[in-house]
């Protein structure tokens, strides 16, 4: 192992103990310690991190200033023990500040999904495919939270989902309708007839009887937005599993509106079921949708006439 790989596992370790979980970043520099080692290279240099961040070359910009600021992080702990060490600056690569527009699912949209789920031909698949499509629908839970359930994170009597070690590290407890705990019970008993030896406890299983990966269930979910006949609305605005969160939380919002609460006083509850860290986020929702806007306009509008 050379000195470079042994500072990057120190550096990941140290990082994951305060919270920060690092895949991709890991799987990043691991790659960027082993170009620099298939070059010779002992520390880390300004050039380097900026021929590897920019490979390939028909790179997009955005994702090369994403790999340099991954390596930038790394450097800045090794200038520490290492004084030879550039750290690359951070305007050497700007990104473009963009967010991809919420691809906000009506409910004949997650209809279609779900009969679409219902075609498919293993009974095992349509039932795990309709129950995690519902459960993302009405719980607004990260497709990743979901799919980290465990059998013992599910409390069908009290109705309680056990979320662990989401994003920064949180856990929190989601309160479920009793309808979504008897459409779980109903999965649970369909799973495990239909595969009685589970190689995994986690909740939702694959064909194999394994925890489901995330990127075979994005697969799978585009599969069945073609299969519904759901089609972006523009090209930073296209239908993504993690777009049934968004539109949890601006339904939530809009019924909100129309039932005459106070929505600003809710907001932090919506922020902790979502699991937000901060309540920044969830208020990032006020403005992803024109309804909502609306709403929010007329309600200060009425605030504004009621002022002497």
């Amino acid at each position: 192992m050379s000195a470079l790989f042994a500072a990057l596992e120190n550096y990941l370790a140290l990082r994951r103990s305060m919270g920060f979980k690092l895949e991709r970043a890991g799987k990043l520099l691991a790659q960027f310690v082993a170009h620099c080692d298939a070059t010779g290279a002992a520390t880390v240099t300004i050039e380097l991190a900026l021929g590897w961040a920019m490979l390939p070359r028909n790179r997009d910009s955005n994702w090369a200033a994403a790999r340099l600021s991954v390596v930038r992080g790394f450097a800045k702990h090794l200038a520490l023990l290492d004084e030879r060490t550039e750290v690359p600056p951070a305007d050497l690569l700007p990104a473009r500040s963009h967010r991809a527009t919420p691809y906000l699912y009506s409910e004949d949209e997650v209809r279609r999904l779900m009969a679409a789920a219902g075609e498919l031909r293993s009974p095992l698949r349509r039932a795990t495919s309709q129950t995690l499509l519902g459960l993302l629908w009405v719980s607004g839970m990260r497709i990743g939270e979901a799919l980290r359930l465990d059998r013992d994170d599910v409390d069908l009597v009290q109705g309680v989902l056990v979320v662990r070690d989401s994003k920064f590290g949180k856990s929190r407890e989601l309160p479920v309708h009793y309808s979504t705990t008897d459409a779980l019970g109903c999965y649970a008993r369909r799973r495990d007839e239909l595969c009685s030896q589970a190689r995994s406890p986690a909740f939702f299983i694959s064909l194999a009887g394994s925890r489901i990966r995330y990127d075979n269930f994005h697969l799978a979910f585009l599969a069945l937005v073609r299969e519904a006949g759901i089609a972006p609305r523009s090209a930073t605005c296209r239908p993504r599993p993690h777009d049934l969160r968004h539109s949890f939380a601006v339904r939530t919002l809009i019924d909100w509106y129309r039932d005459g609460g106070n929505v600003e006083s809710r907001l932090p509850q919506l922020s902790t079921y979502l699991g937000h860290v901060h309540p920044a986020s969830t208020y990032w929702y006020l403005s992803a949708a024109p309804e909502l806007l609306a709403l929010a306009a007329d309600r200060l509008e009425a605030a504004t006439e009621e002022r002497p």
